[in-house]
């Protein structure tokens, strides 16, 4: 009686079918869900440039950039919700370096009445020298970051954690067009507390 229950095998596919959809459909949702965040930073990405790009000419509008950018990623990232910095240097060799100071206790930060040198002319030390939240004068290097926050399409399901908000950026460097004399580093002496 054991031996025709266990020798039939109709309704196998019914059962093997019901096991294999719910994963099938979770890995094609992850994949989706990989391949917009992937184009997604791609369209950022080519976007921040050409706003770098367009941001270091003479006649820049900082605003119709930023736009630029978020009409471009919008498509690709509904509801998407973009914030824009941009940070000028002097020169290349500036990028990300700290303001000079005379490290006397060779700790690598200006304390204990070290002196320093005010590049940016913020009346303070600083450990990047560049000046935020500037598009620079002529010839200056600026670094363009975009971060881009969105609510992801393809939310896989069973993972809660992941269906919040994603963050893509995206960064540009470009030398502005010199289109008149570049204001040169500061001078002025000071000391940290």
């Amino acid at each position: 009686m054991m031996r025709p229950v266990l020798e039939d095998i109709e309704g196998a596919t019914i059962v093997e079918f019901a096991l294999v959809v719910p994963m099938f459909l979770l890995l094609l949702l992850g994949i989706m869900d990989v391949g917009q965040m992937v184009y997604g930073k791609s369209v950022l990405t080519g976007a921040v440039h050409r706003a770098a790009r367009l941001s270091s000419l003479e006649t820049r509008d900082i605003g119709e950039a930023d736009a630029s950018v978020l009409d471009a990623v919008r498509p690709v990232l509904p509801g998407v919700k973009i914030t824009s910095s941009r940070t000028s240097y002097y020169d290349f060799n500036d990028v990300g370096r700290p303001e000079k100071w005379n490290d006397k206790n060779g700790n690598s930060r200006c304390d204990n009445n070290e002196t320093y040198t005010d590049e940016n002319r913020n009346g303070q030390w600083d450990t990047d020298v560049g000046r935020n939240g500037n598009e620079g004068s002529a010839n200056d290097v600026v670094v363009y970051r975009v971060e881009a926050e969105f609510q992801p399409v393809f939310k896989v399901p069973f993972m809660p954690a992941l269906w919040s908000k994603r963050k893509l950026t995206a960064t540009a460097v470009t030398k502005n067009q010199p289109f008149g004399v570049q204001t040169d580093l500061g001078s002025t002496a000071g000391s940290c507390p």
